[in-house]
C-alpha cells in the first residue's frame, strides 16, 4: 500500500504548525471574495473527503452498484488519470469544484484545526480499513459524478494529492496574510 496515510498525516502535521497559531480570524481571512480562506480551504478538504465515506461503507457492505461505464478499462484508467492530474499541488490552473464540495460560504465557525485534524485521523483509519479493496483493485465512481470513475488506488491518490494542493493554497493565503499585517 502506499504512503497516503503517512502523507495525510503529515499533512496534519502542517496544517497545525502554519496555521495553528493564527486566531478565528485570520483563519477566516480572505484576500479577496474569489479566493478561499485558510478556514475554508480546510473545510473543503473535509468536505471533500467525508463523501467518500459512503461509497467506501457500501464497498465494504457488499452493496455498492458499479456503474457500466466501469467495465470500460480505458476510461476507468483515462478518467483517473485526468482527475488525478487536475488536483496536483502545483496549481498552475485554478478550478472550479463541484457545487457538493463547495466549503462553508462565510466564516467557518468553531475550532478548524481541532475538526481538520480529527477528520484526518479518520481518513487515515478509512484508508487503512480498505486495504483490502485497494488490492482487489476495485473501481468506484466519483461521489460528484457516477460517470467518473477511477480505481480506488486512485481515489487515494487524489484525495492525497488533493489535500496537497489546497494546503498549498491555505499557505499562500497565510502569506498574504502575513504581508497585509494582519493581527
Amino acid at each position: 500500500m502506499k504512503n497516503w496515510t503517512a502523507t495525510v498525516s503529515d499533512i496534519s502535521k502542517q496544517a497545525i504548525s502554519e496555521f495553528g497559531s493564527l486566531t478565528s480570524e485570520q483563519l477566516n481571512w480572505k484576500p479577496n471574495p474569489n479566493t478561499w480562506s485558510i478556514a475554508q480551504n480546510l473545510d473543503h478538504l473535509i468536505v471533500v473527503n467525508e463523501t467518500y465515506y459512503p461509497v467506501l461503507a457500501s464497498l465494504k457492505a457488499g452493496t455498492y452498484k458499479t456503474p457500466f461505464i466501469a467495465k470500460i478499462g480505458f476510461m476507468v484508467s483515462f478518467l483517473g488519470k485526468t482527475v488525478l492530474k487536475a488536483v496536483q499541488p502545483d496549481r498552475k490552473k485554478k478550478m472550479k469544484t463541484f457545487p457538493i464540495w463547495e466549503p462553508a460560504s462565510s466564516m467557518v465557525i468553531g475550532d478548524m484545526l481541532n475538526r481538520f485534524q480529527n477528520h484526518q485521523n479518520e481518513l487515515i483509519q478509512k484508508m487503512e480499513s480498505a486495504k483490502e479493496l485497494v488490492e482487489q483493485g476495485v473501481v468506484i465512481s466519483s461521489p460528484a459524478n457516477r460517470h467518473i470513475v477511477y480505481t480506488l488506488e486512485t481515489a487515494f491518490d487524489i484525495i492525497v494529492a488533493h489535500e496537497q494542493r489546497h494546503i498549498e493554497q491555505a499557505k499562500e493565503v497565510l502569506q498574504l496574510l502575513k504581508n497585509n499585517n494582519i493581527h
